[in-house]
């Protein structure tokens, strides 16, 4: 069950209450009887590590996308190299060899 919080407008002291969603929020402080307001704070809930991503649980289908994707990355990084001559070092490796 969550924890909700709440500020008394008029002793500006903060409570702390364990409720279920269906629960009515509190109204009336315990402690000086004035109008409480329920606060927006930080959850406590994280998701860590793997599982909480559309890829990490794939269907069959979408392990058979993400293979293939990765061998058409493969495919992209391994070009051949390629030796380009230009003109200037076709005349110095001519006049060197006559």
């Amino acid at each position: 069950m969550p924890i909700y919080e709440y500020e008394c407008l008029s002793c500006r002291e903060v409570h702390e209450k364990i409720q279920k969603f269906a629960d009515e929020p509190l109204t009336i402080c315990p402690k000086c009887g004035g109008k409480l307001k329920k606060l927006i704070s930080n959850t406590s809930f994280v998701l860590k590590g793997t599982g909480w991503y559309k890829t990490d649980y794939a269907s069959g289908d979408n392990k058979a996308a993400i293979e293939s994707e990765k061998k058409e990355d493969k495919k992209t990084e391994t070009k051949p190299e390629t030796k380009t001559e230009t003109k200037a070092e076709t005349k110095t490796e001519a006049a060197a060899k006559a």
